[in-house]
């Protein structure tokens, strides 16, 4: 009896080792999808990141036009200008995030623009049981859009003589800005006002 007990130990020690090995085997995979994810959301908080800061400067750089426009009565026209991208700024986050910016462009549209950046980890997910892992990083894309929050301002010509001498911008939360095209405020001090900065789904 005690052969025959020995005997089955033996045929059930390999058993026993392709058990423990194949557990390792998906506490590894496991390992490697909980790292990807990680980095995917890293990366995605990278690009979310990048396009808001993006945009954000773009609002800011808009300005000097928005000043310009008033004493000529051109503010329709500047209204319809297209932001410019300014994707130094998205690669500055990015980077702060361990990230590259890969991609950036802006889609004009009358009084609603979106900036769109593209970003790459840095790290990868170098995982022995995935094959190509150590040469795959994460990648994620976002959308800022900055959206005018005063439409059809209204402009006085207080002495009749074809100059606008006062816009009256009424926003859609309630909030009402005047501004004086002899005297105009700083940028700064009506930028978030005019233009609300916002992520948006693609």
């Amino acid at each position: 009896m005690i052969p025959f007990l020995r005997k089955d130990r033996g045929q059930a020690f390999p058993i026993y080792v392709m058990m423990v090995a194949g557990l390792l085997f998906l506490a590894l995979a496991f390992f490697a999808v909980g790292k990807a994810s990680a980095l995917r959301n890293g990366s995605q908080g990278a690009a979310d990141a990048a396009a808001l800061a993006a945009a954000q400067q773009a609002r800011d750089d808009f300005g000097t036009g928005f000043l310009a426009s008033l004493p000529g009565n051109m503010l329709d026209a500047f209204l319809g200008t297209p932001f410019v991208a300014p994707c130094y700024e998205a690669q500055r986050l990015a980077d702060a995030n361990d990230a590259d910016e890969k991609l950036c462009y802006p889609t004009p549209g009358y009084l609603r623009d979106r900036i769109t950046v593209e970003v790459q980890g840095r790290k990868t997910v170098d995982s022995s049981v995935l094959p190509g892992s150590d040469k795959r990083k994460a990648e994620a894309r976002a959308t800022a859009l900055i959206e005018f929050r005063c439409p059809n301002p209204k402009a006085v010509d207080a002495n009749s003589d074809g100059v606008q001498d006062l816009f009256i911008f009424t926003c859609r939360n309630g909030e009402i800005l005047e501004i004086v095209p002899a005297s105009p405020p700083p940028w700064e001090s009506v930028s978030r006002t005019l233009f609300d900065v916002r992520l948006v789904d693609q």
